[in-house]
């Protein structure tokens, strides 16, 4: 009992404070493990889905998140490298929700960027496997950034804008789902 009293006391004398609530990211279109929904797949090179990006909502952001920025990529895809389907970033701070369809429809908050996917073009790039593959992983993960811009335009592939994500990363959470075809 001594001991977690002074050591409660020496953290009040240091200026310690609590952990911060750890990130959260929920979908109201994704279901952590499951199936992704034809809505999220890919409409070309052989699928026929939907091609709409899913809500994303996130809470518990740490002290000192000045943006953040969501990406999704396939580990799985057989390119040695993965494959980039989503990047948005610069997403002002006192965001916490992605709506349903936003990709492409102007309805990303002001200011948020959508890099390049591997497909080649900006916005959101839904799940496509090769056909016979095994369902491949797909994880969407929002970061909580130390910055308030990546200077970077709507032309930076996956790759480049996951550089400068990570470099500058206080938090994160993600959502894997699985699709195969």
């Amino acid at each position: 009992m001594r001991l977690i009293t002074a050591a409660l006391m020496a953290a009040s004398v240091f200026g310690a404070t609590a952990a911060h609530a750890e990130m959260k990211l929920t979908s109201k279109d994704l279901a952590a493990g499951k199936a992704m929904a034809d809505a999220q797949v890919f409409n070309g090179f052989g699928c026929s889905g939907r091609n709409i990006s899913p809500e994303l909502a996130w809470s518990g952001a740490p002290e000192g998140t000045k943006s953040f920025a969501v990406m999704a990529y396939d580990p799985d895809a057989p390119t040695g490298s993965g494959w980039w389907h989503w990047s948005v970033f610069n997403i002002p701070a006192k965001t916490s929700e992605i709506a349903t369809g936003a990709s492409g429809d102007k309805k990303l908050p002001t200011g948020a960027v959508e890099g390049h996917t591997d497909f080649g073009t900006s916005g959101y790039g839904g799940a496509c496997p090769p056909a016979g593959d095994k369902p491949h992983r797909y994880q969407f993960t929002v970061y909580a950034l130390s910055v308030d811009k990546i200077p970077l335009p709507d032309t930076a592939p996956g790759a480049m804008v996951g550089f400068y994500v990570r470099a500058n990363t206080l938090d994160k959470a993600s959502i894997e789902v699985t699709y195969g075809r």
